[in-house]
């Protein structure tokens, strides 16, 4: 089993960073939390860290987890780690994402969410009151 990171990030307005995947990658045109794989010895919090930098070009603060999800995706089983995070430095860039949008709570779910992504969603909208 693969261990996959993610970062759920949220600003100071209380929204929450959705990234939408490339055309050609798999899982196209799907929106996701960011993140990627755990490399051999790294911490999930050093790899989110690490995976973030990469694609965001942010520094963040990573938070308390939310519940892993077990998924596979062509054969290959994963755990996705999620942990809440804060943008501390950088500069929010798309660099390896079509498109990114800051979105409200009550919105995230008119989004098309990657198949792994939908329990961390569904997690947030149980345990974030209005």
């Amino acid at each position: 089993m693969m261990d996959v990171v993610c970062g759920v990030i949220t600003n100071s307005q209380g929204h929450f960073l959705a990234c939408l995947r490339p055309a050609h990658k798999h899982l196209g045109g799907l929106w996701e939390w960011p993140g990627g794989k755990v490399d051999p010895g790294e911490s999930p919090e050093s790899a989110l860290t690490r995976e973030l930098r990469e694609e965001l070009a942010v520094e963040v603060k990573v938070g308390s987890p939310l519940c892993p999800v077990i998924w596979s995706y062509e054969g290959t089983e994963i755990r996705l780690l999620p942990f809440h995070c804060l943008i501390i430095g950088g500069d929010l860039q798309a660099l390896e994402h079509e498109k990114l949008l800051w979105c409200a709570r009550e919105c995230l779910s008119e989004l098309s969410w990657a198949p792994a992504d939908i329990p961390i969603l569904r997690e947030l909208l149980n345990s974030v009151k209005k």
